[in-house]
C-alpha cells in the first residue's frame, strides 16, 4: 500500500471516499488547503471525504546499503550476535527458575513433613491421655469419649466423697458464726511484742517451698533435697531427695505432700513414700487439703484441678480450666475450693460438683491465696506484688475488694491464724502482722519486723508462734518476748 502522490508507504495512511486512493494524510491535507481537489481525479476534495486506514505498523524496506554483498553479511552477522546474546539470556533465567523451583519445592516438602509430625505427635498424646483417664478415672462414661473430646477428662468426686465434703460442711457451717476465740490465743498486745526465740539455717540453700504443721517444718529446694525439722528441739526428723526441684508442699496430718515440677505429687510418712500421682502435664504449682483431711487437691501450670481420695490413694476428679494455674486453697468449711490464674483471676468452684461458682480479678498472676476462718473472707497477692487484697466471695466486682495492704516490698507469703483476727504478710523486706477487731470493724497493724526476709511462713497454734523461712533455708521461730 502506497501512496498515491509520494509512492512510498504511508506512515499514516488516509483513503479518498470520493476515488478510493491512498494518501499520506499530511500529504493530501495540505493539497486540500491549497487546491480544494482530489489530485488524481481533480473532483472537489475536502478533509471530511478522508477516512483513516487501520494497519499493521509498515515495515519500511531495507536500505539501499543491503543490495550487496557484504552488507548482507555484515547483517547477517549482527543478527547472528544479537540471537547468541538473547540465547544466553535465556539460558541464565532458565538456571535462576530452575534453582528457585527447587528452593520452593524443599521448603514445602519440609512443611509437609512438619505438619504429618506434628500430626503423629497430637493424635500420640491424646491416644495417651484417653487412656490414662479411663484407666484412672471414676467416671464410667469417660471411656465411651472420643480421642478429640476432652470430656473424659472432666469428672466429678464420686459418691461416697461427696457425702464427705457435704457432712463436712454442715459440721462446720453450723458452729462457726457462734465459735468463740480458742481459749490460750495470743493478743495483739502479745503479737506486738514479737521476736526471734530461736533461728537455725538448715542443709536446703536453696529453698523452694516451705510448709509447716503440729510442730513439723518441710523444707525443699530446687535440687531435689527435702527436709524435715522440729524447730522446738532444733533436730533434723528425716531428710530425703526426689532429683528434681520441689514446687511446693503441705502437711496432711502427718503426711508430708510434696509436688515436683514434672507434675508428680508424692506422700511421704516419716521419710517413707506411700503414694505418688501423676496426673499433671506441667509443674504442680500448688497443693491444698480439705477441712476432712480425706482430699487433696494439686493444681499445675497444664491449666488442671485434680482431687485425690487420700484414703484409697488414688485421683478422684479433675478439672480443666482456660488459663495456667499457679496457687489454690480450700474454703475452711471445704465446700469451696479457689484456684488463682496466671491471668490474674481467682476462679472459685463447688467441691461437691466440681462448677465454677463465681471468679474475682486480682489484676496481677496470682501468687497466693488464704481463706479466713470467718467463712467469707479471703486474702491473695499477685506475683511480683507489693499489696494484698481481702476479697468477699459474698459480693461481686469492685464491690468484693474488702481492704487492700500495701507493704514496702514484694509479697512473697501470707498466712491467717486461726481465730481470723491476725494477717502475717512475708516478703524480703521483712514480716508485717495486721490485725480486725472485729467489735469496730478496724484494722490495725501491730508488727513490722524488718530484720528477716520471710519467703514463707506458717502460724503455730493459737497464734502463740510465728515460724518463717527464708530463701537461704534459714528457719526462726517467733513468739512473745519474756
Amino acid at each position: 500500500m502506497l501512496c498515491a502522490i509520494s509512492g512510498e508507504p504511508p506512515a499514516e495512511p488516509v483513503i479518498s471516499k470520493l476515488s478510493g486512493n491512498v494518501f499520506e494524510k499530511r500529504l493530501i491535507e495540505k493539497w486540500i488547503e491549497e487546491n480544494g481537489k482530489d489530485p488524481i481525479t481533480g473532483d472537489d476534495l475536502t478533509i471530511d471525504d478522508l477516512m483513516p486506514v487501520k494497519t499493521a505498523r509498515v515495515v519500511r524496506p531495507r536500505p539501499p546499503t543491503l543490495t550487496s554483498i557484504p552488507a548482507l553479511l555484515s547483517t547477517f552477522q549482527n543478527e547472528w550476535d544479537s540471537m547468541a546474546l538473547e540465547s544466553f539470556n535465556l539460558r541464565e533465567q532458565l538456571q535462576r527458575t530452575r534453582e528457585e523451583l527447587s528452593t520452593a519445592l524443599y521448603q514445602n516438602d519440609a512443611a509437609v513433613r512438619v505438619i504429618a509430625r506434628l500430626s503423629r505427635e497430637r493424635d500420640e498424646a491424646r491416644n495417651a491421655l484417653s487412656k490414662v483417664s479411663v484407666s484412672n478415672g471414676n467416671n464410667a462414661g469417660a471411656a465411651q469419649a472420643g480421642a478429640d473430646s476432652m470430656a473424659i477428662d472432666s469428672d466429678v468426686l464420686p459418691t461416697e466423697m461427696v457425702e464427705v465434703v457435704e457432712e463436712t460442711q454442715k459440721s462446720l457451717s453450723k458452729s462457726r458464726k457462734k465459735r468463740p476465740i480458742p481459749e490460750g490465743t495470743a493478743t495483739s498486745a502479745d503479737i506486738s511484742s514479737y521476736a526471734v526465740q530461736e533461728d537455725f539455717a538448715s542443709p536446703v540453700v536453696d529453698m523452694s517451698t516451705f510448709s509447716y504443721k503440729d510442730g513439723l517444718a518441710a523444707i525443699a529446694g530446687q535440687t531435689g533435697t527435702v527436709c524435715v525439722y522440729e524447730p522446738a528441739q532444733a533436730n533434723v526428723k528425716f531428710a530425703l531427695s526426689l532429683q528434681e526441684p520441689v514446687t511446693t508442699s503441705t502437711w496432711v496430718d502427718n503426711k508430708s505432700v510434696l509436688a515436683t515440677a514434672s507434675g508428680a505429687v508424692k506422700v511421704f510418712v516419716e521419710g517413707e513414700m506411700i503414694a505418688s500421682f501423676s496426673e499433671h502435664a506441667g509443674p504442680v504449682t500448688g497443693l491444698a487439703v480439705h477441712p476432712s483431711r480425706q482430699i487433696l487437691a494439686s493444681v499445675g501450670s497444664d491449666k488442671s484441678i485434680v482431687f485425690y481420695d487420700l484414703q484409697g490413694n488414688k485421683r478422684a476428679a479433675r478439672i480443666f480450666t482456660d488459663s495456667a494455674l499457679t496457687t489454690c486453697a480450700f474454703h475452711p468449711d471445704g465446700h469451696l475450693f479457689a484456684a488463682g490464674t496466671a491471668s490474674g483471676e481467682i476462679k472459685v468452684f463447688m467441691t461437691a460438683t466440681c462448677e465454677q461458682a463465681t471468679s474475682f480479678s486480682l489484676g496481677a498472676p496470682v501468687h497466693a491465696i488464704v481463706f479466713s476462718e470467718n467463712g467469707f473472707w479471703f486474702a491473695a497477692a499477685g506475683k511480683d506484688g507489693n499489696s494484698v487484697t481481702i476479697f468477699d466471695i459474698r459480693k461481686e466486682g469492685d464491690a468484693a475488694k474488702v481492704k487492700t495492704f500495701e507493704i514496702g516490698g514484694v509479697v512473697e507469703s501470707i498466712a491467717w491464724d486461726y481465730s481470723q483476727q491476725f494477717l502475717a504478710i512475708g516478703g524480703p523486706t521483712g514480716i508485717v502482722v495486721q490485725h480486725y477487731a472485729k467489735s469496730s470493724k478496724t484494722w490495725n497493724e501491730i508488727l513490722n519486723m524488718s530484720d528477716f526476709p520471710a519467703k514463707s511462713l506458717e502460724w503455730g497454734a493459737n497464734a502463740t508462734q510465728l515460724v518463717a523461712a527464708d530463701q537461704g533455708g534459714k528457719l526462726a521461730i517467733f513468739t512473745t518476748k519474756e
